[in-house]
């Protein structure tokens, strides 16, 4: 009797250790004994079967309820290994691998949202939700969803199924790991997470909008919302016991995603630190996967049973907080072991460097923040590693490409749309053609300019073409370069200038970034502007020179769509000019004799001038001349275009855009061939353009057309004999014409003697080419160093 009493004494006041090792009331052991209890101690077993009335209250009302009972059984601590060798046993990845990130971010945020203190005045207008920040409109993971959702809508089911039916927890738990046995533990455990946020999402939901919309009223009535509301008071406990659950397993869940995305460089499974964390995550992900079955149930109990049993049922909030308990104990040791691998690979957290970096300088970084630069390096490192790999690979969108160049940091709204200036979220680049503008601080004005006229006709001009591509800005400057004020301003400057997106700060654009864009896209200082298709995938390293050539009809600015362009072009009047001046094609049309010219000799252009004149008044042809300045010398090419203009020589373009513009076309047409592999001596087209670029460096030039048919593309040495000697081959123009004889008498002249030829490649081109052929005698060129000035400002500038 005494054995009995002592047994009755211990159930009725289990010890604070029976509490942690078995939180399910001992009492309930006791009305429900196992098979081996009962063979133990027959006599307790039947003593409880006898209940005296009193005792009787402690019987479950319903099969329901005993089945919900039932399944607050824990394992022991002792079970614990059997567990983990459990569940192990189910696990068997098959080797794909998916980026689990974003499905967590997802699933935070519809839990950070759905977790709220009970409130009868819950609702959509009354609580205050950051919508201005949604992150899930940066979703990075459509496609993977609809691979995914089928997976998911199955978990969702089954938890739901389970706990209507009152299942047992360990068995409702190992059925979902047997589910996802093919998957890795980080995906085990978000994509159970994602089933419960589907159901759980949804009764939050209701609560929140159930008042303002009727559909959402009737379907609240159904899941007795209204009356659990009524009675939150009482409730509030429950909820805040559920809410801890849910923080306890988001916390370990972001803790086991921060091991799976650990470098692999730098620290392998064998090292101690993360050998012993990784032992840990399978007993984590089981008791968060419980957790989940165990706040199901919690939600089911409610709407299926009423608050009324809520409020009595005191065991159900208690196993809530020993299981919330149990993670945070699992969480402890985990972020100790993390600590531990990052302290291997570096100081530092990747985002604790990457915040560091951004908000300090260097010296900075390396004292007041106490961290050591190498892993800082080190990280770079790994980032520059994973850009590579990332656009190596296939993706179904553009997302994870933009992200990884724009956002690293997952800012919500990282870029500025340059129409209305305010920040929008990457999303509105999804699966379109991204065109990235890569430049310093230093971009012309006329650059800009011509860019801003292109982008904007693509946009009012209502074709097929309106809004198949968007432009971004990425401004790049040198990591080691302080930041100043200037900078700071210059970059606000240029980005209230345009039209098209850009990063919304300066600094966002990390270290890594940079090198990649340097050492993989050969940018130096120049400005690039690299395509990537709607998958992310580069299909030009630079359409700047399809983009000054052609404008939007080299879209999609693909090598194949520049070879095709190509091949529908000759080597023609419109060729140069065409999209800079409509006077000049209406020439063309009306077959006029046009001649442009060029340099910063006054005294060779007035004798030019009044030499072709003379010649064309005697010849009696119709002709027209137009002087296209210089290449470089900016201020010489202005003084020049104002004593033409005085002194009546000639037309000219009084907008010196103009004439940067012919010439940056001029030289991409030379720059596009070469990127495509093309050579003097197998492309005439390109021999034509090398001419003419090269007499620009030599002095003044002339190319003389009838029409489109361009007839003489020479150097001020032998232009302007051709014309002095007029006389000589004046005989030969009625048998032959005009044109053919000028091209035959200058062909003579420039094989007696030729110019020397030479091209300038700025150090910050890009990638230059190891040699170049001659255009005149196909020898290949000597390449020398040199260094220039032409006392403008723009040099100035580069030093941002």
């Amino acid at each position: 009797m005494e054995t009995t009493n002592k047994a009755i004494d211990q159930i009725a006041n289990p010890t604070p250790m029976q509490k942690v090792i078995n939180p399910t009331p001992l009492m309930q052991q006791a009305v429900n004994p196992s098979p081996m209890q009962q063979a133990i101690n027959p006599a307790a077993s039947l003593q409880v079967i006898n209940q005296t009335p009193t005792q009787r209250v402690l019987k479950p009302e319903n099969p329901l309820q005993q089945l919900i009972k039932h399944d607050r059984s824990m394992i022991t601590m002792s079970d614990d290994n059997m567990m983990v060798k459990q569940i192990q046993a189910t696990h068997a990845p098959d080797g794909r691998e998916f980026d689990v990130r974003p499905l967590y971010q997802l699933v935070e945020d519809i839990l950070n949202r759905a977790t709220l203190a009970v409130d009868p005045s819950i609702s959509a207008a009354q609580t205050p939700i950051e919508t201005s920040q949604d992150r899930t409109h940066q979703a990075n993971f459509t496609a993977l969803l609809e691979a995914l959702s089928f997976t998911i809508d199955r978990i969702s089911c089954e938890i739901a199924y389970k706990s209507l039916g009152g299942g047992d927890a360990h068995a409702t738990t190992l059925s979902i790991f047997n589910q996802l046995s093919t998957y890795s533990w980080d995906a085990k455990l978000v994509l159970t997470l994602a089933a419960f946020a589907v159901n759980y999402g949804e009764f939050w939901l209701l609560a929140q909008i159930y008042s303002t919309n009727e559909l959402a009223k009737s379907m609240a009535i159904l899941k007795q919302l209204p009356v659990i509301l009524e009675n939150s008071g009482p409730l509030r406990p429950r909820f805040e016991a559920l809410n801890n659950v849910i923080k306890a397993m988001m916390d370990v869940t972001k803790c086991i995603i921060e091991f799976k995305e650990l470098p692999p460089r730098y620290i392998s499974k064998d090292v101690p630190a993360l050998a012993k964390g990784l032992t840990h995550i399978p007993s984590a992900v089981y008791w968060a996967i419980r957790s989940v079955v165990a706040c199901a149930t919690q939600i089911t109990t409610l709407t299926s049973m009423g608050h009324e049993y809520w409020i009595s049922s005191t065991s159900e909030a208690w196993e809530l907080s020993t299981l919330a308990h149990k993670i945070n104990s699992i969480l402890d040791l985990l972020k100790k072991q993390l600590a531990l691998c990052y302290q291997h690979i570096g100081p530092p957290t990747p985002s604790e460097l990457m915040e560091a970096k951004a908000n300090t300088s260097e010296m900075d970084f390396k004292s007041d923040k106490g961290f050591v630069f190498d892993a800082g390096e080190k990280i770079d490192a790994e980032t520059f590693q994973m850009l590579q790999n990332l656009f190596q690979s296939i993706h179904i969108d553009n997302m994870k490409i933009l992200r990884a160049l724009i956002c690293p940091k997952d800012d919500v709204l990282p870029l500025l749309e340059g129409s209305t200036k305010r920040r929008v979220n990457i999303d509105v680049l999804r699966r379109k053609n991204v065109l990235l503008l890569i430049s310093g601080l230093s971009i012309p004005h006329d650059e800009l300019s011509i860019l801003e006229q292109i982008y904007n006709e693509s946009r009012v001009s209502g074709n097929r073409m309106e809004n198949q591509y968007e432009v971004v800005w990425i401004p790049v400057v040198d990591p080691s370069v302080v930041w100043t004020d200037a900078m700071e301003n210059r970059f606000e400057t240029l980005q209230a200038t345009m039209t098209w997106y850009s990063v919304y700060t300066l600094k966002q654009i990390n270290k890594a970034v940079i090198r990649f864009i340097k050492e993989v896209w050969h940018f130096r200082n120049k400005p690039i502007l690299v395509v990537l298709d709607p998958q992310g995938k580069v299909v030009s390293p630079n359409a700047i020179h399809m983009m000054w050539i052609w404008g939007s009809n080299a879209f999609p600015f693909t090598s194949l769509r520049e070879e095709a362009l190509w091949r529908e072009e000759t080597w023609k009047l419109e060729l140069l000019v065409d999209g800079i001046d409509p006077t000049i094609l209406n020439w063309v049309k009306e077959g006029k004799f046009i001649y442009l010219y060029g340099g910063t000799d006054m005294d060779w252009i007035r004798k030019f001038t009044t030499t072709a004149k003379t010649v064309a008044s005697a010849a009696r042809i119709p002709l027209e001349l137009v002087y296209v300045g210089k290449s470089n010398k900016r201020e010489q090419v202005r003084k020049c275009t104002t004593a033409i203009t005085v002194e009546k020589l000639s037309y000219c373009w009084q907008d010196l855009a103009m004439v940067w513009f012919f010439w940056t076309r001029l030289e991409s047409m030379m720059f596009s061939k070469i990127q495509l592999g093309m050579t003097v001596d197998v492309d005439p087209m390109l021999r034509e353009i090398k001419k003419l670029i090269s007499y620009d460096k030599e002095g003044g030039w002339a190319v003389l057309s009838k029409g489109s048919f361009v007839f003489v593309n020479g150097h001020s040495s032998t232009v302007l004999p051709t014309f002095i000697q007029y006389n000589s081959w004046k005989d030969d123009v009625p048998p032959k014409g005009f044109e053919i004889a000028c091209m035959d008498y200058h062909n003579k002249l420039h094989s007696d003697s030729q110019p020397c030829c030479r091209f300038e490649f700025p150090s910050d081109f890009g990638k230059i080419p190891d040699n170049l052929k001659c255009p005149e005698c196909l020898r290949i060129m000597e390449k020398y160093m040199t260094f220039g000035c032409c006392h403008e400002d723009d040099a100035l500038n580069a030093l941002y």
